[in-house]
């Protein structure tokens, strides 16, 4: 079972003036692959403070993958990328190099994303856009690849090469 931990980065939903509505996507479409929220916070876009709270969830192995919706445009306040970068411990460019690939097929504002990913102890951290459907289409391209990560970071997986397929 994956724990999974969502956070979103929104000065005005951390305040109650705006509905969350991407950290909802999120946590639909993890449930659906079976996997458990564990924790679901909003926090203002505050760089120290959404470090503080994914290092919290990493270090005491609350959960094993966290998702933040939020802060990764080109705003003033947007800082989600730092601070995931601030508490990462190794880099994973390939998870947001396929999200930005993904979507700019669909719009090429894509090349905006400021996304990051990364691995702090045991947990991956996936930084996703603030939009419902940014994140639907963002988490989409990734989401069936994830379980296999999770479980090589976890020690549960060991092989990542795809079976050879026989000829006939």
């Amino acid at each position: 079972m994956i724990k999974v931990g969502i956070i979103t980065a929104s000065d005005k939903g951390s305040k109650g003036e705006r509905e969350d509505r991407s950290g909802a996507v999120i946590k639909e479409m993890v449930t659906k692959q079976g996997w458990e929220v564990v924790d679901y916070v909003i926090l203002p876009d505050e760089r120290s403070e959404l470090a503080s709270q994914m290092k919290q969830w990493c270090d005491t192995e609350y959960v094993d993958l966290i998702l933040t919706t939020g802060g990764t445009g080109f705003s003033p306040r947007d800082y989600t990328p730092e601070a995931t970068l601030d508490i990462i411990e190794r880099n994973v460019p390939g998870i947001p190099e396929a999200m930005r690939y993904y979507s700019l097929q669909i719009t090429p504002r894509a090349m905006l994303s400021r996304s990051v990913a990364g691995i702090r102890k045991k947990t991956l951290i996936i930084n996703l856009p603030g939009s419902p459907k940014a994140v639907r289409e963002n988490l989409e391209s990734i989401i069936d690849s994830l379980a296999h990560g999770i479980g090589i970071l976890k020690g549960s997986s060991s092989e990542c090469a795809m079976p050879e397929k026989k000829e006939s």
